[in-house]
């Protein structure tokens, strides 16, 4: 048996020929088992697509296998992820000496059944360079990784702490299951157990406190939570309403699914759970797709396809929910609020902490020169005018080099920013947006904290002065410099990046062979950002009169002025043009209406309104009232 010390020497984990197998066949899904655990292939033949078109296809007839839905997944992925091979590198790069211990925890996530199954037989340690050569580590999260976790400590452990039953069970959700078959082919027991919905089961590996090191190296005897996106689910209503990880990221339908092809009498079960595995990172699906056959990823372009589908529609259907308005004109300044509010269960962003949502918001004036910018991306990817150690957290953006960035910002011992999580000592900023019903009163709060100077913005996870509502209020004011051109336009987007430049940057400028790999795929890959929420403004007069705007009154006969009905008719004096455009605002700037007719209605509130005639080349203002 391989992976055992002898003479105080570590060795491989696997035989010779055991290796020579591998390597010859490295790019299939290799069905194997072991006494403790079995590689996903061994559930292929059952869970898979049935072309009898029997089992596991919903009410409609469609396809909802869960071997298909997992296998393009960053879960069934984890092994193979480049960026993960990539950064682990890094890391023992930079601390070489704790080499075996940070590629032994790495892997218990990454790798679960090929790390627990070194664990079980003896082994101390089990590397990268084990996980290359393992049927059971290259599996990734597979089946057997969640489904024979035991419930003992379930939602207590963290960091790739992990209890597996190794009764050769395998635990589902449905009651008094069909124990035959899969006894019978594959040696496994199935048994139902409430804990396989269980938020719980998602903890050891979305909870991460790593034991912080300082630049040297060495233990500050401090620890610092790298991500937490189970104990963010703690602290928020979802835990309290019993939503748990599963029920958005394996959704459930309400059709009898048979779950299984059999000989026996195996029937529909609801509620059928969808094994989507759908997150935000469409950047990696994307890159994974792309290198597949470098990477020696099994799955099919179709089933990225299908898996890149349910993450963009997660990201951008299920995330957030996002209004911009007006709140008022000034001579020379037009203001205007942003509100987000957090629509998942934890915090957005949330999980590994290069991950990172911002505001774009660019104003342009009427010929669509651009008057106001904050948050647009350079062709580097980057956001340009941020600063050069981190973008603090604002309540009021007055100018173009503030930008609003969602994101964790980890620092060293020395205070700096630093991307290596060994030295990750202190968060000098935590403004992601906390789910619904966070509090700081909560007992996980130690590891979910916000940070920075979000901690003193009144209408972050705040609203009327009671926090939990899971959003942020963001004001802009822009200054109009003077601009009478005759109307703006405002645009929005809150833009998402899992793997920004910036972040990168560290692990860029040094070496190995999993960087270069990496590094490759990632400068041939599409890095723009992911649009989450989106909105326009109407175009917004302001008032006065430019370059582009002259008085109506010579030119025009508008009436009757006041209206007691709003009926207003537009004509030239001379006669000599037709009406080609007119913009109906009122006395805030806010456009109400456009009409091609020289007749009309204005709107049914009495008051104040403001006309924009367009003919011949040129606009006309007047003021209008309605009684």
């Amino acid at each position: 048996l391989g992976g055992l010390p002898v003479d105080n020497q570590l060795t491989a984990f696997h035989s010779a020929e055991e290796l020579e197998y591998f390597q010859e066949n490295i790019h299939l899904l290799q069905a194997d088992t072991s006494e403790f655990f079995a590689t996903s292939s061994l559930c292929i033949n059952c869970h898979s697509f049935d072309p009898d078109g029997r089992a596991s296809v919903d009410a409609q007839g469609n396809d909802v296998n869960v071997v298909d839905d997992w296998r393009a997944s960053m879960m069934a992925n984890s092994a193979r992820d480049p960026f993960w091979r990539a950064k682990v590198s890094h890391e023992v790069l930079v601390n070489p000496s704790h080499k075996v211990d940070i590629e032994t925890s790495c892997t218990s996530c990454h790798a679960p059944l090929g790390h627990y199954r070194a664990v079980l037989t003896g082994s101390e340690h089990y590397l990268i360079s084990d996980m290359l050569q393992d049927t059971f580590g290259i599996d990734g999260v597979s089946c057997g990784a969640c489904h024979q976790q035991s419930e003992e400590q379930i939602g207590l452990l963290n960091s790739g702490k992990l209890n597996y039953d190794t009764s050769r069970v395998i635990y589902g959700p449905y009651l008094f299951p069909f124990e035959q078959p899969m006894e019978l082919f594959v040696g496994y027991k199935p048994v139902w157990s409430e804990h396989i919905n269980d938020a719980g089961l998602c903890a050891s590996c979305h909870t991460l406190i790593v034991n912080s090191l300082d630049l040297e190296g060495n233990p500050t005897g401090t620890s610092f939570v790298e991500q937490a996106t189970y104990h963010e689910w703690l602290n928020s209503d979802y835990n309290a309403q019993d939503v748990s990880c599963q029920s958005c990221h394996i959704p459930r339908i309400d059709d009898k699914v048979i779950i299984a092809r059999s000989i026996g009498p195996v029937t529909g079960r609801e509620p059928y759970g969808l094994h989507e595995m759908a997150g935000a990172n469409t950047f990696m699906l994307q890159l994974m797709k792309e290198n597949r056959d470098e990477l020696g990823i099994p799955a099919t372009e179709a089933n990225f396809d299908s898996t890149l589908t349910y993450t963009y529609e997660m990201l951008q259907q299920k995330t957030l929910a996002f209004e911009m308005e007006l709140d008022s004109l000034g001579s020379d300044t037009a203001y205007f609020s942003m509100t987000l509010r957090n629509l998942a269960g934890h915090k957005f962003p949330s999980g590994y902490p290069s991950r990172r949502a911002f505001i774009e918001f660019v104003v342009l004036e009427e010929d669509g020169d651009t008057l106001f910018q904050s948050g647009v991306l350079d062709d580097t990817y980057e956001v340009m005018g941020m600063d050069d150690h981190y973008e603090p957290h604002y309540d009021i953006i007055r100018s173009p080099d503030q930008v609003q960035i969602y994101e964790l910002v980890n620092a060293d011992v020395e205070g700096q920013f630093s991307t290596v999580l060994e030295r990750g000592f202190q968060a000098l900023k935590d403004n992601r947006l906390p789910p619904l019903g966070f509090s700081r009163s909560h007992p996980v709060y130690d590891t979910t904290q916000i940070a920075g100077l979000a901690l003193d913005d009144t209408d972050f996870n705040q609203l009327d002065g009671q926090e939990g509502s899971g959003g942020d209020r963001i004001r802009y004011h822009i200054p109009l410099a003077g601009y009478a051109g005759g109307s703006i336009r405002p645009r929005a987007r809150v833009l998402y990046q899992s793997l920004p430049p910036k972040w990168m940057a560290e692990m860029f400028a040094t070496t190995t062979p999993e960087i270069e790999t990496f590094r490759n795929m990632y400068d041939r890959a599409d890095q723009s950002a992911v649009v989450v929420a989106s909105q326009d403004l109407d175009p917004i007069y302001i008032r006065g009169v430019g370059t582009r705007d002259l008085p109506a009154a010579t030119a025009w006969r508008i009436g009757p002025n006041p209206s007691s009905d709003g009926w207003l008719n537009v004509v030239r004096r001379d006669g000599s043009s037709e009406v080609a455009q007119i913009e109906v605002f009122d006395t805030r700037g806010s456009h109400l209406a456009s009409h091609r007719q020289s007749s009309f209605f204005l709107p049914d509130a009495p008051g104040i309104y403001l006309l924009r005639i367009y003919s011949a080349g040129q606009w006309w203002t007047s003021k209008v009232i309605r009684n």
